[in-house]
């Protein structure tokens, strides 16, 4: 069964009517996403994005460095958590937007870039309708079988989705307040979905957890991802426990274990095949 490109435009509308309305790209430094340069902030340490290639080409990517020049890792060198608590993201994709960017876990420094499918390069069929991206200083092992599921990680950090009410630039780090957690199952592997709110969002002071959320809110979500890749004739994706969001307490958990998944793979300790870890 496909979900076809007009189905995801009608549940692009089914979010605007739920409050969702389009927030134009945020700015950085006076200029706007496509400049070369943007400087941002994680925890105590500044950084800054450069633009390598032209956007939509293969060659496309953008690289982090530190305040020296240095080429630093958004995957390896930015902390997963701030002082505060807070939660650091590392937006890939922002909202309404299709080109499917991601962390090149491959890659020297792992800079982002498009992905590629068959040689071609990667776009949803329809856009996104919420910020997203990965947790730093995470990993799930696709070496472990999750006890209950039955299933291994695919290999990525987790994933985050930002539901807050603006759209937030390609490689910003922003902090968030976790909400709760989903576990996909994709091609038979676990592809938890965390769910989380930017600390600058007005709703961040009302939703604590995932009960907070309305139900709209979290059914989209979901069946965004059930239905995304079908227009390519792929399977529906399953989701576990009882497709139910889990709770803030559950969610710490599941990201505590992919934080230890990742020390784990810096120490050499598990086996990084491809991966680019800094230390291997």
């Amino acid at each position: 069964m496909k979900f076809s490109t007009g189905a995801l435009a009608l549940l692009a509308l089914t979010q605007s009517v739920n409050g969702f309305a389009f927030v134009s790209a945020q700015r950085c430094n006076g200029a706007m996403s496509s400049s070369r340069t943007c400087l941002a902030a994680a925890a105590t340490a500044s950084f800054s994005t450069e633009q390598v290639g032209e956007s939509a080409t293969e060659e496309f990517r953008l690289a982090f460095k530190d305040e020296s020049g240095a080429a630093i890792s958004p995957w390896h060198d930015i902390p997963l958590k701030n002082e505060d608590g807070a939660y650091n993201m590392v937006v890939e994709i922002p909202r309404y937007t299709k080109a499917k960017m991601e962390v090149a876990t491959k890659e020297e420094s792992n800079p982002i870039a498009q992905d590629i499918k068959k040689g071609k390069l990667r776009d949803y069929h329809g856009p996104i309708f919420w910020n997203y991206g990965c947790f730093p200083q995470t990993w799930e092992n696709p070496n472990d079988e999750h006890p209950e599921l039955k299933v291994f990680g695919d290999n990525d950090p987790i994933d985050v989705v930002e539901i807050g009410g603006k759209a937030i630039d390609m490689g910003s780090v922003a902090p968030v307040k976790i909400l709760g957690v989903i576990a996909m199952i994709d091609d038979g592997e676990l592809d938890w979905k965390v769910l989380a709110i930017s600390t600058d969002d007005p709703l961040a002071d009302e939703y604590n957890d995932i009960d907070d959320v309305p139900e709209a809110v979290k059914s989209g979500v979901r069946e965004w991802f059930r239905w995304y890749k079908t227009p390519d004739d792929k399977p529906l994706n399953g989701f576990g426990f009882d497709e139910k969001f889990l709770n803030v307490a559950e969610t710490e958990k599941v990201i505590e274990e992919t934080h230890e998944a990742w020390k784990a793979l810096r120490e050499g300790t598990t086996d990084a095949g491809k991966l680019w870890t800094g230390t291997n």
